[in-house]
Protein backbone atom coordinates (compact mmCIF):
# COMPACT_ATOMS: atom_id res chain seq x y z
CA UNK A 1 0.00 0.00 0.00
CA UNK A 2 3.05 2.27 1.02
CA UNK A 3 4.53 1.47 -2.66
CA UNK A 4 1.65 2.48 -4.40
CA UNK A 5 1.01 5.91 -2.52
CA UNK A 6 4.71 6.61 -3.44
CA UNK A 7 4.04 5.81 -6.82
CA UNK A 8 0.58 7.65 -7.29
CA UNK A 9 2.86 10.65 -5.48
CA UNK A 10 5.19 10.55 -8.21
CA UNK A 11 2.99 10.53 -10.97
CA UNK A 12 1.30 13.78 -9.43
CA UNK A 13 5.06 15.36 -8.74
CA UNK A 14 5.64 15.37 -12.75
CA UNK A 15 2.24 16.41 -13.87
CA UNK A 16 2.56 20.27 -15.47
CA UNK A 17 0.17 22.73 -13.58
CA UNK A 18 -3.66 22.82 -14.86
CA UNK A 19 -3.63 26.35 -15.45
CA UNK A 20 -0.48 25.80 -18.00
CA UNK A 21 -1.93 23.41 -19.28
CA UNK A 22 -5.55 24.72 -19.96
CA UNK A 23 -4.21 27.60 -21.15
CA UNK A 24 -1.85 25.84 -23.94
CA UNK A 25 -4.83 23.80 -25.10
CA UNK A 26 -6.91 26.81 -25.09
CA UNK A 27 -4.63 28.57 -27.73
CA UNK A 28 -3.90 25.26 -30.03
CA UNK A 29 -8.08 25.32 -30.37
CA UNK A 30 -8.02 29.12 -31.07
CA UNK A 31 -5.18 28.84 -33.57
CA UNK A 32 -6.94 25.79 -35.51
CA UNK A 33 -9.97 28.20 -35.76
CA UNK A 34 -12.25 26.66 -32.95
CA UNK A 35 -13.24 28.17 -29.68
CA UNK A 36 -13.20 26.26 -26.77
CA UNK A 37 -16.47 25.75 -25.99
CA UNK A 38 -17.15 23.57 -29.55
CA UNK A 39 -15.39 21.14 -28.50
CA UNK A 40 -15.52 21.04 -24.79
CA UNK A 41 -18.70 20.51 -22.96
CA UNK A 42 -18.88 23.69 -20.15
CA UNK A 43 -19.68 21.71 -17.48
CA UNK A 44 -16.70 21.77 -15.18
CA UNK A 45 -14.93 18.31 -14.75
CA UNK A 46 -15.10 16.39 -11.45
CA UNK A 47 -17.76 14.07 -9.40
CA UNK A 48 -19.68 17.34 -8.83
CA UNK A 49 -21.32 17.89 -11.50
CA UNK A 50 -21.81 13.92 -12.04
CA UNK A 51 -24.08 14.44 -9.10
CA UNK A 52 -25.94 17.49 -9.79
CA UNK A 53 -26.64 15.78 -12.72
CA UNK A 54 -27.75 12.33 -11.20
CA UNK A 55 -29.85 14.10 -8.70
CA UNK A 56 -31.98 16.62 -10.74
CA UNK A 57 -35.27 18.49 -9.70
CA UNK A 58 -38.30 16.75 -8.88
CA UNK A 59 -41.35 16.94 -11.24
CA UNK A 60 -44.19 19.06 -9.69
CA UNK A 61 -47.51 17.20 -9.17
CA UNK A 62 -50.93 18.38 -9.61
CA UNK A 63 -52.74 19.08 -6.09
CA UNK A 64 -55.76 16.06 -5.50
CA UNK A 65 -57.10 17.83 -2.79
CA UNK A 66 -58.22 21.29 -1.91
CA UNK A 67 -59.66 23.19 1.69
CA UNK A 68 -63.14 24.73 0.83
CA UNK A 69 -62.16 27.59 3.09
CA UNK A 70 -58.58 28.47 2.30
CA UNK A 71 -58.15 27.33 -1.25
CA UNK A 72 -54.08 27.96 -1.02
CA UNK A 73 -54.31 24.72 0.72
CA UNK A 74 -53.73 22.17 -0.97
CA UNK A 75 -52.05 18.43 -1.31
CA UNK A 76 -50.96 16.20 -4.18
CA UNK A 77 -51.22 13.33 -2.06
CA UNK A 78 -47.71 12.65 -1.73
CA UNK A 79 -45.72 12.95 1.67
CA UNK A 80 -46.78 13.73 4.44
CA UNK A 81 -50.53 14.98 5.42
CA UNK A 82 -50.52 18.73 5.87
CA UNK A 83 -51.32 20.08 8.70
CA UNK A 84 -55.21 21.35 8.01
CA UNK A 85 -56.02 18.31 6.00
CA UNK A 86 -54.95 16.00 9.43
CA UNK A 87 -56.98 18.05 11.95
CA UNK A 88 -60.06 18.10 9.70
CA UNK A 89 -59.73 14.44 9.74
CA UNK A 90 -58.82 14.23 13.38
CA UNK A 91 -62.71 16.09 13.51
CA UNK A 92 -64.27 13.01 11.30
CA UNK A 93 -64.20 14.08 8.08
CA UNK A 94 -62.43 12.41 5.12
CA UNK A 95 -59.82 12.95 3.24
CA UNK A 96 -61.96 12.28 0.59
CA UNK A 97 -64.39 14.91 0.89
CA UNK A 98 -61.37 17.20 0.10
CA UNK A 99 -60.93 15.49 -3.45
CA UNK A 100 -60.74 18.47 -6.31
CA UNK A 101 -63.62 16.84 -8.18
CA UNK A 102 -62.59 15.69 -12.27
CA UNK A 103 -59.16 15.45 -11.09
CA UNK A 104 -58.12 12.67 -9.11
CA UNK A 105 -59.38 9.43 -7.21
CA UNK A 106 -58.17 9.03 -3.33
CA UNK A 107 -55.04 8.46 -2.47
CA UNK A 108 -53.81 4.58 -1.69
CA UNK A 109 -53.65 3.54 2.01
CA UNK A 110 -50.34 2.35 2.57
CA UNK A 111 -51.64 -0.82 4.19
CA UNK A 112 -51.17 -3.68 1.63
CA UNK A 113 -53.65 -6.06 1.26
CA UNK A 114 -51.17 -8.93 0.85
CA UNK A 115 -52.82 -11.77 2.92
CA UNK A 116 -56.24 -10.11 3.58
CA UNK A 117 -58.93 -10.94 2.29
CA UNK A 118 -60.81 -8.92 -0.29
CA UNK A 119 -63.77 -11.06 -1.70
CA UNK A 120 -65.69 -13.40 0.99
CA UNK A 121 -68.02 -16.22 0.24
CA UNK A 122 -72.19 -15.48 0.34
CA UNK A 123 -74.11 -18.09 1.73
Amino acid sequence: MLAAAERRKAVLSRRRPVAVVRAELIAFVLSQGYAIEELIDAAPPGPVAARRAKKGKRAKVAAKYRDPQNRRNTWSGRGRMPRWLAEKTKRGQSAADFLIPGLARPTAKKSSPIGQRTVFKQG
